[in-house]
């Protein structure tokens, strides 16, 4: 996984780099999709020291590409790193999302599908449903790599955008194919660029540059229980930084905000969009 990371990176930094505009979220997602022909590679963390536990680093390699103007779909490679334990894979996703609509409204929805095999040990909390909580955080490697979980997992994406601000809620459901019931949860996100004009000199450091927001997430339950009770909820600022060449940087810290969640879930995000990646093939195969 260390090597295909390096590689993929080495390719984007070698290419012409592209701003992403998607808003600074780490488990909201907009109405935001990748332009069509473009990847965008990224590796983002999670590191956290769970109550009665170890801590823990959880990095998440994503490759997403925009496949149509409508239609983007993403990979996620996956491992955790717990102290005085081990370093191991934890599984895979594919996401696809879907603009419903060709055109942008006053509220733009997504539609989101996608399908993973990850194991439990899984520590990158990329959503909340059911009743997720402390205790998925606190086991050994040993203990939870054996629970293997093969779920689907569906989103209602809503997005609005007004005046520089975005302003998204996320309804989410998610099934286990091995039949135990479905679970639900939810993210909402609001952010801002710090300016919404470029200067007329070059800076590295400008406002436009910057953008922040905040996000909260957690989960509602299963369709034999839905609700609360026993349920985990996170909520933190967000901030992102993207200079005039390099990778984007995303930060945030995220407090949960109930007994049944970690203290803190610190993370960030590094990412690269190589623009019309798919071109690459076709001068290939032209040649």
């Amino acid at each position: 996984m260390a090597a295909l990371l390096l590689a993929l990176l080495g390719c984007a930094v070698a290419s012409q780099v592209a701003r992403a505009q998607e808003p600074p979220y780490f488990v909201t997602y907009s109405d935001a999709l990748e332009e069509p022909g473009n990847l965008e590679i990224a590796l983002k963390g999670t590191t956290a020291t769970p109550r009665n536990a170890h801590g823990y680093f959880s990095p998440t390699l994503e490759l997403e590409y925009g496949a149509k103007a409508w239609w983007t779909t993403e990979l996620y490679l996956q491992g955790v790193a717990v102290a005085n334990d081990s370093t191991i894979f934890t599984g895979f996703r594919w996401e696809n999302r879907f603009r419903v609509l060709p055109t942008e409204h006053w509220v733009n929805p997504v539609i989101y599908v996608e399908y993973e095999d990850v194991n439990g040990a899984d520590k990158s909390v990329l959503e909340v449903v059911g009743h997720d909580g402390l205790e998925d955080l606190q086991g050994t490697n040993a203990e939870s790599r054996g629970e293997v979980e093969r779920e689907l997992e569906g989103k209602l994406i809503l997005s609005s955008n007004a005046k520089g601000w975005n302003f998204s809620e996320n309804f989410i459901a998610e099934k286990n194919l091995t039949g135990e019931p479905w679970e639900f949860g939810y993210a909402m996100g609001a952010s801002r660029p710090l300016a919404l004009a470029a200067q007329s000199r070059s800076c590295a450091f400008c406002r436009e540059h910057w953008g922040a927001g905040a996000e909260i997430y957690g989960g509602l339950g299963t369709a034999l229980g839905f609700g609360l009770h026993d349920t985990s909820h996170y909520a933190g600022p967000t901030v992102s930084y993207t200079p005039p060449r390099g990778p984007r940087i995303d930060f945030s810290p995220q407090f949960g905000l109930n007994d049944n969640s970690a203290g803190v879930l610190w993370r960030f995000k590094a990412s690269y969009e190589i623009q019309q990646f798919r071109d690459w093939f076709r001068r290939e195969g032209a040649r």
